[in-house]
């Protein structure tokens, strides 16, 4: 059992307590490996997102995709056909794992998960 518990990363709230190998947060729900967010952490820097498509070839800002399965889009009755490029990508955190934020030709902007993209 872990001393001194270390606050939550996330709120702050130095109410954390030890749940197995875990560290929670009860005000947050925040739950993590002590050992990972400890001194550790903090000096090898900011680790770099790697963000892969569905055939493992690492996206960067500004690739090209192809779209490899057909999308339904809501509001949309025909929806994105599997083949459709989509240039000038950007990766961001987006919401349920919706990955790239780009332009689709005829539908506008929207987020793109990276598993239902190649790069072109």
């Amino acid at each position: 059992m872990i001393e001194n518990l270390p606050p939550c990363p996330k709120c702050s709230c130095e109410y954390t307590y030890e749940m197995n190998a875990l560290v929670v947060c009860p005000e947050c729900g925040h739950e993590w490996v002590p050992a990972e967010s400890g001194a550790d952490a903090e000096a090898a820097g900011p680790a770099e997102r790697v963000v892969k498509d569905a055939v493992g070839n690492v996206l960067r800002d500004g690739d090209s995709v192809v779209v490899v399965k057909a999308l339904k889009v809501k509001g949309s009755p025909s929806g994105i056909k599997a083949g459709t490029k989509v240039r000038g990508i950007r990766l961001v955190d987006g919401v349920d794992g919706h990955d790239i934020d780009c332009k689709v030709d005829g539908f506008g902007a929207m987020q793109l998960k990276s598993s239902v993209v190649k790069k072109a």
